[in-house]
């Protein structure tokens, strides 16, 4: 029987540290924009929109992975920087902007090996990978997978709804706006591989579809 090496591992204490690590880039992000920044009058553009985005998508990971066999502790460190650098960096190049300081964080505060290292980074690196997500490990495509599931449901719904204001629309466009969220939601649906993914998007699509239904119902009414 093999014996766990604690240095392989993530404790929850070391991850509550990268969690106010992760805030705290974001935030120094921001405050080191220009004047405009990056449509920083978008709330989604946030340090606070993207932290809470990143820790969605860690527990969307974790599900995943823990589910699908994959190693837990890489797949959630991985999610937790996979968009430390967007506020920072271009959208093409924030993936690889991210395995840098994640690399540097990880080197610098725990003795985790280099095996671990490499890998969370690798999946940071393709998290915005295209391709047919068989092609990759387990622990990148549990991330990819939470990732484009927390833009279905609840949250990307919301979101969309609060652009609505940003864009100067009325009630009466909401449910143009919540058929962006399907149309995002049946592309990322039909891109997640395995079965964990699969059931959330389905369950989240089904909510998504009731919630417009009684949209459209009352907006048609009013009509």
């Amino acid at each position: 029987m093999g014996v766990e090496i604690k240095e392989t591992r993530v404790t929850d204490e070391e991850f509550e540290e990268m969690k106010a690590f992760v805030f705290e880039y974001l935030a120094a992000s921001v405050e080191k924009e220009t004047e405009g920044g990056r449509m920083r009058w978008y709330p989604w553009h946030s340090a606070e929109y993207r932290h809470n985005h990143i820790l969605n998508v860690v527990a969307l990971a974790e599900e995943i992975a823990r589910e699908e066999g994959a190693d837990v502790d890489i797949t959630r460190v991985a999610a937790l920087f996979h968009d430390v650098a967007k506020l920072e960096t271009d959208q093409e190049l924030h993936a690889e902007a991210g395995a840098r300081v994640a690399r540097e964080y990880l080197e610098a505060r725990a003795e985790y090996p280099e095996s671990f290292i490499q890998q969370v980074c690798r999946a940071i690196e393709h998290h915005s990978y295209q391709g047919d997500l068989t092609d990759l490990s387990r622990e990148t495509q549990s991330l990819i997978e939470a990732d484009l599931l927390d833009k279905v449901g609840a949250n990307g719904t919301v979101l969309m709804l609060l652009r609505m204001g940003y864009e100067a629309r009325t009630h009466m466009d909401a449910d143009e706006m919540v058929d962006r969220v399907l149309e995002r939601g049946y592309d990322a649906a039909s891109r997640v591989q395995s079965d964990t993914a699969e059931s959330i998007a389905h369950q989240r699509l089904k909510r998504v579809t009731w919630f417009r239904e009684w949209l459209e119902d009352e907006i048609a009414a009013i009509g």
